[in-house]
């Protein structure tokens, strides 16, 4: 049988209100046991608290009845609404963890239940888990759309889909010599390409979208260039905070320096690169230049600050005159933007020029956006569609069909590892 689990949901204790949750078949007794009855379900009751052990008064409280399935574990559960002090709380937990068939919730064991039993799919799950851990607005919003079902309601809108696919070709296999089926041995069904070619588009859509990575981890600048040429400065002005040290020596800025900053609500990780040179630099520092060409390398952004028209090949560089108060700094042609870290000239315009180029690379407000694993899936049945409307021999398509199925469930934990699913929920706090 199933234990039953419990745990601290709200925050910790000193708290004006502390919520226990408990979940699993002895939840009703656990209820009983501490409160003496079990409340009306679903209806907040007043009740006093005393330990089963020796009767020792614990609380007057507000307890919560919930039977299953119809709860957010699938279980029977209820709630305990303590006062919020530390020594309520500990002593109503050790009462529960002395209970036969009790004990502590494990980290995301709440949630792994209610995946367990049907009550919410991996797609959502995943998005409870990127709610969890969200700091701006855009990775709220984003967050919430995927918790709630955005992607889960449109696989069961695919999934239907392809099941009417995949049977109007099973019954062109299985009744070939049937007149009102219309399909000999030879023949796919008709209309058997379109609608293959409609489905992989609707997934193509979804495909182009921008991805969960840079919203989750922040739109990544760096901030790149020969040495003395501001970068650090820059830096230090773009994260409002003393973050990089700054002085007229070369090769100051020896690694790799990352911060986390959210401008307007928008999420960035600003990057600070040793200065790229080919000569003079010394052992360390040339470890650091090879950092700083790694870096730009992942960069969703560049903010080249060297010599015009020499920065990274092949990744979005903006041109930057980060010394325009300086006369003896390099110019820049009139396309590049301008700026002085030190005076706060041309800063205002280069982060609005930011936030902007950023929440076009990110997904819109309240848009829902796929994760590496949630994309690679996808593009697994997308790719199975289009080799299945290729196909002339039914049974080749049908095979592809087949496989477009098992990836669609997979997106959504139909089917998956445990290992996966551990790394998953391990990263929930225990009342979650």
């Amino acid at each position: 049988m199933t234990d039953t689990i419990f745990a601290l949901s709200s925050g910790p204790p000193p708290a004006g209100i502390a919520v226990i949750r408990i979940s699993g078949p002895h939840a009703g007794s656990a209820l009983r046991k501490l409160a003496g009855n079990i409340p009306t379900p679903r209806r907040a009751t007043l009740a006093t608290l005393a330990d089963p052990r020796d009767g020792t008064h614990l609380d007057r409280t507000m307890v919560l009845w919930l039977p299953g399935p119809g709860t957010a574990t699938g279980e029977d559960s209820a709630e305990l609404h303590l006062h919020g002090g530390r020594a309520v709380v500990a002593a109503v937990e050790a009462a529960l963890a002395a209970m036969p068939g009790v004990r502590r919730a494990q980290a995301g064991e709440f949630t792994r239940r209610a995946f367990a039993n049907g009550r919410i799919d991996l797609a959502e799950a995943e998005g409870l888990a990127d709610l969890l851990f969200a700091e701006t607005e855009l990775q709220r919003r984003s967050a919430l759309a995927m918790a709630e079902g955005a992607l889960s309601r449109e696989t069961k809108r695919w999934r239907a889909a392809l099941l009417n696919i995949s049977a109007k070709l099973e019954a062109a296999l299985d009744f070939a010599d049937e007149d009102d089926v219309g399909a000999g041995q030879d023949a796919l069904p008709p209309g058997f390409s379109s609608e293959c070619v409609a489905l992989a588009d609707d997934l193509a859509s979804w495909l182009k979208r921008p991805r969960a990575e840079p919203l989750k981890e922040g739109f990544r600048v760096v901030l790149a260039g020969p040495p003395n040429a501001g970068k650090s400065t820059l830096f230090n002005a773009l994260v409002q905070h003393e973050v990089a040290i700054t002085s007229a020596e070369p090769g100051t800025t020896r690694d790799v320096l990352t911060f986390a900053a959210s401008l307007d609500g928008v999420p960035f990780t600003f990057v600070d690169t040793a200065g790229l040179r080919d000569e003079g630099a010394g052992e360390i520092e040339r470890i650091g230049i090879a950092r700083a060409r790694a870096a730009t390398e992942k960069a969703d952004l560049i903010l080249w600050l060297g010599p015009e028209g020499e920065g990274p090949v092949g990744r979005t560089v903006w041109e930057v005159a980060a010394r325009c108060d300086d006369r003896e700094a390099p110019r820049k042609s009139n396309t590049a933007l301008h700026l002085s870290a030190l005076t706060g000239a041309g800063m205002a315009g280069l982060r609005d020029a930011l936030i902007t180029h950023a929440r076009k690379a990110l997904p819109a407000p309240g848009e829902a956006a796929l994760n590496q694993r949630q994309h690679d899936w996808l593009g697994q049945v997308a790719a199975a569609l289009n080799q299945a409307q290729r196909e002339h021999d039914p049974l080749l398509a049908a095979e592809n069909l087949r496989l477009a199925r098992i990836a669609l469930d997979a997106l959504v934990g139909r089917t998956g590892t445990e290992d996966m699913l551990d790394a998953l929920f391990g990263q929930f706090c225990i009342g979650k």
